[in-house]
């Protein structure tokens, strides 16, 4: 029963009150874990294939994974991105107001790989924690999400093949390149 009157004034306080509140810190630690192990399969499918190999590794494996990271932690993960390129990256309402906030953030001076937002979140009567974490570009990503006229051919047809409707270039180094989204139903 006292939950629900925490969960009422966090939901009123927003972002600031939920920030300091035991289930975002549960979220940070998914939301951080799942980044490093992508990178260093893509890196190996790099060291393998070229960044043109790594480009069907990012799309089947990184699903997986986020799926597999759901299954264990018991929240709805995925990335999404304001400019996709996987048309199941799109983020909803919510992400895209997030999103658009950190690049505004990130603009105005902060860095990237700090920008999170945590809040509860109420949509068609059910509320939900709701957790974004940036994800900043890393070198390895420009090979495949850097400037249009500096990605190799090979890149451009791999691209082209799996991805007719990308949006996902013209990055650099530390710019935002998305999120990883977290949701839970409150209980």
């Amino acid at each position: 029963m006292r939950a629900i009157p925490l969960l009422m004034m966090l939901a009123a306080a927003g972002p600031a009150a939920a920030a300091d509140a035991p289930w975002v810190g549960e979220a940070r630690a998914v939301a951080t874990a799942v980044p490093p192990k992508l990178l260093a399969v893509l890196t190996a499918a790099i060291d393998q294939g070229g960044p043109e190999g790594a480009i069907g590794v990012c799309r089947d494996k990184a699903p997986q994974m986020a799926q597999a990271a759901s299954a264990q932690s018991g929240w709805q993960i995925r990335r999404g991105s304001l400019r996709n390129r996987n048309p199941k990256a799109v983020p909803d309402a919510w992400e895209a107001a997030t999103l658009a906030d950190f690049d505004r953030r990130a603009a105005a001076g902060e860095r990237p790989a700090t920008l999170e937002r945590a809040e509860i979140v109420t949509e068609d009567g059910q509320s939900s924690y709701r957790y974004l974490r940036a994800l900043p570009t890393q070198q390895l990503c420009v090979a495949c999400h850097g400037a249009p006229e500096q990605l190799s051919p090979a890149v451009v047809a791999k691209l082209n093949a799996l991805y007719p409707g990308d949006r996902a270039v013209g990055y650099s180094p530390g710019q935002i390149r998305g999120a990883m989204a977290l949701k839970k139903a409150l209980p």
